[in-house]
């Protein structure tokens, strides 16, 4: 979008912030970049241009807004509807994999040469990988230095800055401020040391922004409703679950709010920060555009009502791929009740226990490797299901299924489909929750067959996907309008 530069102009002269993330205004006059929601007066059009990711206006020279604080804005919906070269990249360097394992890393994982990488992201975004990973640690630095009472040495290294120099010159550049100046201008009220800060170490509280509008009942209610006890609870008003993460495990709290999603996480270990807020923002799906996703939809005379009723739904995705094939499995063809007791039985026997002080979360989900250890014959399902819960824990132990951010979804498609047990529905739950396709659809599943009925729409299989061919490229957001027509449970924000 960055290329429309007419566009780009109306959106910064309406201060539109549902364009914030899509691209970001470099003023020439001040050499600074802001969101297209600044609130301070336009610069002149000439005076304005237009680049794809603060990282690219970084390497321009520019620094952020002190005001607007641009690397804040909630990410671009580009990289959760696409599964191409550029897309998977980056969502493999939000998940900070250049951090860990460099660029020859990346491009390991997507089978790609460093070259290759380097040249569709600079080509697409203005910037290449160490550029962008670059960006995102000053972001991480800032987020610690403002929220958290760490010393600067601790922070630098929680935030993947490999030396502290290096630190001190990043955040100077980027934020026309010395790290220390940063922490001086936080308000005494919400100051890290203040009583407001962390009680605990290693906890942090934060607000993760989303584009407006954003509708909880459906997101929250799904992840109440089937949470695994121990692992997930609806506590005080905010959905918590644990998280296995790169450098050891986390426990976070998401509360909704009407501008943000409150967060406070706990971890193991800060050099996690980074991770596990990436993931939080794909379980909740914050980087959508639901304005987008809505137009669509409301082109179809019988999804208009749905959507202007409770506009802004999102999709509740996973922090863990794997686990959710597993309990996708676990689910087939048996209530949601069953399925969380089929995946406590797990959970207790084979989950990696933690302690959890301010709730009642006991354990990580067992990995596949754990999993791949236990007996089937333990497994209280029946024989075909066990014999496809067995095989998709050996795929996912062998690494010849991938279900991971960096994962291409035709081809996962394909590899799932061609595993015992699994079928449309199997396939397609996965692919909308997990691999994040915002373009799945589950033709045979009850209760959209059921919501199809009630409001007229074609409710056979074959007929409801050619109706649904309009709703392309959004309809894992049509599925949840639809199933919001049933009374159960994972349609409501818990009490």
């Amino acid at each position: 979008m960055h290329t429309d530069t007419e566009r780009c102009v109306r959106a910064v002269q309406s201060k539109d912030a549902r364009f914030d993330g899509w691209f970001f205004t470099a003023v020439l006059t001040t050499r600074i970049y802001c969101r297209p929601s600044c609130p301070v007066v336009p610069p002149k059009p000439e005076n304005m241009t237009f680049y794809p990711s603060a990282a690219a206006c970084q390497q321009a020279g520019f620094r952020a807004c002190k005001r607007c604080r641009p690397d804040t804005s909630p990410g671009s919906p580009e990289w959760n509807q696409r599964a191409d070269l550029v897309a998977r990249a980056m969502r493999l360097i939000a998940d900070g994999v250049v951090d860990r394992e460099g660029v020859p890393g990346l491009a390991a994982r997507l089978g790609y040469s460093p070259r290759q990488i380097e040249r569709q992201l600079l080509a697409e975004l203005g910037a290449g990988p160490l550029a962008l990973a670059r960006a995102q640690r000053a972001q991480t630095a800032r987020l610690l230095i403002e929220t958290t009472p760490l010393t600067m040495a601790e922070i630098a290294f929680a935030a993947g800055f490999s030396s502290i120099r290096t630190f001190n010159d990043t955040v100077r550049e980027v934020f026309a401020l010395s790290p220390s100046d940063l922490r001086a201008r936080v308000p005494k009220k919400t100051s890290p040391a203040g009583p407001v800060g962390p009680a605990t170490p290693g906890a942090l509280t934060l607000r993760l922004p989303f584009r407006a509008p954003l509708n909880p009942d459906n997101l929250f209610g799904h992840l109440a409703a089937t949470a695994v006890p121990g692992v997930e609870e609806w506590r005080d008003g905010a959905y918590r679950r644990t998280l296995r993460l790169p450098y050891g495990h986390g426990i976070v709290a998401l509360a909704p709010r009407p501008d943000h999603i409150a967060c406070r996480l706990t971890l193991s270990d800060l050099r996690d920060l980074t991770v596990a807020i990436s993931r939080c923002r794909r379980l909740l799906d914050l980087d959508a555009d639901p304005v987008a996703v809505d137009d669509q939809l409301r082109t179809d005379p019988l999804l208009a009502p749905l959507v202007d009723k409770a506009p802004g739904r999102r999709v509740p995705r996973t922090v863990d791929e794997a686990e959710f094939a597993v309990r996708a499995v676990l689910g087939q063809q048996v209530s949601t009740a069953a399925a969380r007791t089929h995946a406590a039985r797990l959970v207790t026997a084979h989950g990696e226990p933690v302690d959890d002080p301010e709730g009642g979360l006991t354990h990580l989900f067992p990995a596949p490797e754990a999993l791949a250890a236990l007996d089937p014959q333990s497994l209280a399902m029946p024989r075909t299901r066990r014999t496809t819960f067995t095989t998709l824990i050996r795929e996912l132990t062998d690494g010849a299924l991938n279900l991971g951010v960096e994962s291409d979804w035709s081809q996962t498609r394909a590899r799932l489909l061609a595993l015992p047990g699994f079928g449309p529905w199997t396939v397609d739950v996965i692919a909308m929750r997990a691999l994040g396709d915002p373009d799945a659809f589950l033709p045979t599943d009850l209760g959209i067959r059921r919501a199809a009925q009630e409001l007229g729409l074609p409710s056979t299989p074959a007929a409801l996907t050619a109706r649904a061919a309009a709703w392309r490229p959004w309809r894992a957001y049509a599925v949840q309008y639809l199933w919001a027509t049933d009374s159960h449970p994972i349609n409501f924000l818990p009490v």
